[in-house]
């Protein structure tokens, strides 16, 4: 892994995180708790800073970024950002999935208990409702979600990469050199 301190500051984060030997977090990054940085994914807090709640997950090739000063990126609890998603400058509430492919920008809101779907973009300060799936360019409603399809969605892959990265920090796993 690279962790890099730049501009004074030096990424942090909580208790039971996984971080994958090439994941690169550098500059003004606070992680909470029980937290999953995948395999060549990037939080670059060089140019602003980017707050991240507990139980977050950051899959495989995700990119987490901001705009000097101008917009920050913070991301509550029980997040799952998909593989290759790009996440820049704007608010992720708690328990919101960024599908996979997925970007959203500078100053949207995607408030709880929401999904973007895969390959979605979601435009600089579009707001996203509660409980609601938007998709495609530019992401829109397509549908409202209930409290058993965010258990079903939302909680269970939040969960799901929890138990994933207790695979890769116990005693029995290991590297091949």
């Amino acid at each position: 892994m690279i962790i890099k301190s730049v501009r004074g500051f030096t990424p942090s984060w909580g208790e039971d995180c996984f971080i994958a030997e090439n994941a690169t977090i550098v500059g003004d990054v606070q992680m909470g708790s029980n937290c999953s940085v995948w395999f060549q994914a990037v939080i670059r807090g060089d140019v602003h800073h980017i707050r991240i709640g507990d139980r977050v997950n950051i899959q495989d090739g995700a990119i987490i970024h901001a705009t000097y000063e101008r917009a920050s990126t913070t991301i509550g609890n029980d997040v799952s950002i998909g593989h290759r998603a790009i996440v820049h400058g704007c608010i992720l509430h708690d328990k919101v999935l960024i599908g996979m492919g997925s970007i959203v920008m500078d100053h949207a809101v995607i408030h709880s208990n929401s999904i973007v779907a895969a390959g979605s973009v979601v435009t600089q300060n579009t707001i996203v409702e509660p409980n609601a799936i938007y998709a495609g360019i530019p992401a829109r409603k397509i549908k409202s979600i209930d409290a058993s399809q965010s258990r079903g969605e939302i909680e269970r892959i939040a969960a799901n990469y929890t138990q994933y990265a207790a695979w890769f920090t116990t005693e029995g796993s290991q590297s091949i050199d």
